[in-house]
C-alpha cells in the first residue's frame, strides 16, 4: 500500500495559550503537572502526547518514534496557562485546596502558579445548585457575557503574548439538559442568547465564545455544552475544532477496557453494578439529582455501544446496568469506584468480576488536559474543523456525527487516534494484517 500525501500542518510557532473555564482540582494538577515537569521534578506519566510512542510501516522496519517527535506538537516550555473561576483564588491557592498534590511540591512552584489568576466565571446556581460562586460576572444577557468573555480571551493573548489557543472545559458538571429549539441552529442560538434562554447554559456561553473566536474547544464534563446543531454550524463557519464530553478517567475507563475483552471472548453480562465515593468539588455538585443525572446518562451510553446487544441478544441484551455517585467528603480526590459484574459462559454456567478501583480522580485528568490541549491544537493547525472522533480516545460520551454511533472500545479509539496521526504525516495506516498476509495473500 503506497503511503498517503501528508497533510499540511503549521509549525508550532511561539506560544500556546490553554484557556480552562473552571481552575480547581482538574485545572490546577495539570497546571502544577506541566509546571513540575518543565523544572524536572516530576514526568508526565499518563500523557500520550509525552511518553506515547507510534509504529510507523511494518513491524520490520523497526521505526517507533514518541509521537511528540512525529507530530509537530508545542513544546511544554511554549504552553501558557490561563482561565476562569467562581472564586478568587490563584492556581497556588486553589491547589492547595484541592489537596490532590503534596504542599512539598507545590511550594518549589508557588511563585508559577500564584501568577496564574482567574478571570472572573460566567456562573448561575440554576446549573449547578451546589455551588456558590463569589468572583462572577455580572451582565444582563447571555450575549453580553459571550462578549465579556471573548474581550477576557483578547486581553490574556495580548498581555501574555500568545500566538494560539485553546479552550478546554475544566469546570463543574451542569444539570441534565436535553436538546431543544434554541440549540438547533446559529440564528436561533444567538437569539437566545440575547433573550437569556433558560436552554442555555454557561458552558455552552464560554463553548460560543471559543468557536466564534475559531479557538479551539474540548468538553471535559458531561454538559452539553458544544454538542448540537448550533455549535456544529458555527465550528464549520469559522473553521473550528471540537470535542467531548466527559473526561474518561476512573470507573468508566475500567469498563472500556473490560467490556471489549468481554465481548471479545463472547462472554455474556447478566448485571453490573457501579458505585463511587469521592469527596471533592466534583462529589459535592453530583450530588445535586438534577447535576448526577447528566453525569449517569455519560457512563450509562457506554456499555451498549460496546456490547451491542442488538448483535448479540443471547449475551447482552438483558443485562442490568445500575451507576451510582455518592458524596463522602473524607475521601477527597481521591475517589473510589467498586464494580460488581455478574457475567456466564460456557452452557451458560455464572462468574463473577469485582473490581476496586482506588484512583486519584485529577491524577487521571491532568494528562487528558495536556493531551488534548495539544492535540486539538495540531487539528487546528492541519485544517480540521468540526467533531474530532479521533480523540474520542480521552472522553465517556465521544461526540460524533449524527449519523453516526459513537465508538467507546477504548482499544479502537487507540487505533484510530494513532491511525490519525500517520494520515496527517502521509504514513501508512496500520491495520494489523501481519506477515502472512503479505506473503501469501497479496
Amino acid at each position: 500500500m503506497e503511503a498517503l500525501p501528508k497533510v499540511e500542518i503549521a509549525e508550532p510557532k511561539g506560544k500556546l495559550g490553554v484557556l480552562t473555564p473552571g481552575m480547581g482540582a482538574v485545572a490546577t494538577t495539570f497546571m502544577a503537572g506541566v509546571i513540575a515537569v518543565r523544572k524536572g521534578l516530576a514526568r508526565p506519566i499518563g500523557s500520550l502526547t509525552q511518553m506515547g510512542t507510534i509504529r510507523l510501516g511494518k513491524r520490520t522496519e523497526h521505526r517507533v518514534p514518541l509521537i511528540k517527535d512525529f507530530v509537530p506538537l508545542y513544546d511544554l516550555e511554549n504552553i501558557v496557562f490561563g482561565g476562569w473561576d467562581i472564586f478568587e483564588d490563584n492556581a497556588y491557592q486553589a491547589a492547595l485546596k484541592a489537596g490532590v498534590l503534596e504542599k512539598t511540591l507545590l511550594d518549589q512552584i508557588r511563585p508559577e502558579l500564584e501568577a496564574i489568576k482567574p478571570m472572573k466565571g460566567v456562573f448561575s446556581k440554576d446549573y449547578v445548585k451546589k455551588l456558590d460562586g463569589t468572583y462572577i460576572k455580572q451582565a444582563k444577557t447571555k450575549w453580553d457575557y459571550a462578549q465579556m468573555l471573548m474581550e477576557d480571551i483578547e486581553k490574556f493573548k495580548e498581555e501574555n503574548q500568545v500566538d494560539r489557543l485553546v479552550m478546554v472545559w475544566c469546570g463543574s458538571t451542569e444539570v441534565y439538559m436535553k436538546q431543544e429549539e434554541v440549540h438547533e441552529s446559529l440564528e436561533a442560538f444567538e437569539k437566545g442568547l440575547k433573550e437569556n434562554h433558560p436552554g442555555i447554559a454557561p458552558s455552552m456561553i464560554y463553548a460560543y465564545a471559543a468557536i466564534k473566536m475559531g479557538i479551539p474547544y474540548a468538553n471535559g464534563a458531561p454538559n452539553l455544552s458544544a454538542d448540537f446543531p448550533a455549535m456544529y454550524e458555527l465550528a464549520k463557519q469559522t473553521k473550528t475544532p471540537i470535542a467531548g464530553k466527559d473526561f474518561k478517567t476512573g470507573q468508566t475507563l475500567m469498563k472500556t477496557i473490560l467490556a471489549p475483552g468481554l465481548k471479545a471472548r463472547l462472554l455474556g453480562l447478566a448485571g453490573w453494578f457501579s458505585t463511587n465515593i469521592l469527596g471533592n468539588r466534583d462529589g459535592e455538585v453530583l450530588d445535586d439529582p438534577a447535576s448526577f443525572k447528566t453525569k449517569e446518562e455519560s457512563k450509562l451510553s457506554v456499555l451498549d455501544q460496546i456490547l451491542q446487544p442488538e448483535l448479540y441478544p443471547e449475551l447482552y441484551k438483558n443485562y442490568y446496568h445500575k451507576v451510582r455517585i455518592n458524596y463522602y467528603p473524607p475521601r477527597g480526590d481521591n475517589k473510589e469506584g467498586w464494580d460488581n459484574i455478574d457475567i456466564f459462559g460456557w452452557l451458560g454456567y455464572p462468574m463473577q468480576i469485582k473490581i476496586d478501583f482506588l484512583c486519584r480522580d485529577s491524577i487521571l485528568a491532568a494528562p487528558i488536559v495536556l493531551d488534548l490541549s495539544l492535540f486539538m491544537d495540531l487539528a487546528s493547525r492541519a485544517g480540521f474543523q468540526g467533531i474530532q472522533e479521533w480523540l474520542s480516545f480521552y472522553f465517556k460520551s465521544p461526540m460524533h456525527l449524527p449519523e453516526l454511533y459513537p465508538e467507546h472500545d477504548l482499544f479502537i479509539q487507540h487505533m484510530k487516534l494513532k491511525n490519525t496521526l500517520r494520515y496527517m504525516k502521509g504514513e501508512e495506516q496500520i491495520t494489523h494484517l501481519g506477515a502472512d498476509y503479505y506473503e501469501f495473500y497479496r
